[in-house]
């Protein structure tokens, strides 16, 4: 009986350390998702503070048809906000120009046929 008591043994400190294993992976899991609703409170919060309601609202409608390039446009208007480059709040018209600078379907491009 013994040799089976040391197999019992075995048996449930190798469960344990899994169940401690997995319960450190659920920590982390945890610990990255409060980072990541962190860091989209703060990103909401500069928005917030550099973008009027018009400019937010027309961002947002961007962001229904092309969230990847709206989040772009975010991206750099953090960015602006951060090195200090944005005096006053971005008008909604200032968005609409800004959008289009950044588009890329707004961006010419040349074919050039050789003859």
């Amino acid at each position: 009986m013994s040799g089976n008591d040391g197999d019992l043994d075995a048996i449930r400190q190798q469960r344990m350390a899994e169940i401690q294993a997995r319960q450190q992976v659920a920590a982390q899991d945890v610990a990255q998702e409060q980072a990541l609703q962190q860091a989209e409170m703060q990103k909401q919060a500069i928005l917030r503070q550099f973008l009027t309601d018009g400019a937010r609202t027309r961002l947002n409608s961007v962001r229904m048809s092309k969230p990847e390039f709206a989040s772009q446009v975010e991206q750099q208007i953090i960015a602006l906000a951060q090195s200090g480059r944005l005096g006053d709040k971005i008008s909604e018209s200032q968005m609409k120009d800004l959008l289009q600078k950044l588009s890329p379907s707004s961006r010419k491009s040349f074919d050039i046929k050789r003859r």
